[in-house]
């Protein structure tokens, strides 16, 4: 069972910074794709950005310019430099690792954007 450890989640004021970090608990075998999403109260969880094991990335338009993906395929773990940060940037964050044996999920991370 895959277990994904996150952290850096908090409270920051609006044009704020924070960076995410997500580990896998273990070495983990054919990872595809490593990223995060989020979600807001009453909203469905939605794609913020996405890294492949080779460093293509793809970024929600919303998150463009702001936010940072980028990952240590030796350690499993993928991070999430947030920039410019906004009010409608408040939410649960979820990292997530895609591999041969499906989709994993961590916990999820608040983050809140307010001044």
């Amino acid at each position: 069972q895959v277990q994904l450890v996150e952290s850096g989640g908090g409270l920051v004021q609006p044009g704020g910074s924070l960076r995410l970090s997500c580990a896998a608990s273990e070495f983990i075998f054919s990872v595809w794709v490593m990223g995060w999403y989020r979600q807001a109260p009453g909203q469905q969880r939605e794609l913020v950005a996405t890294i492949t094991t080779g460093g293509v990335t793809n970024y929600s338009d919303s998150v463009k310019g702001r936010f940072t993906i980028d990952r240590d395929n030796a350690k499993n773990t993928v991070y999430l430099q947030m920039n410019g940060l906004k009010s409608e940037d408040t939410a649960i964050y979820y990292c997530i690792l895609v591999n041969n044996s499906g989709r994993h999920w961590g916990q999820g991370t608040q983050v809140t954007v307010s001044s």
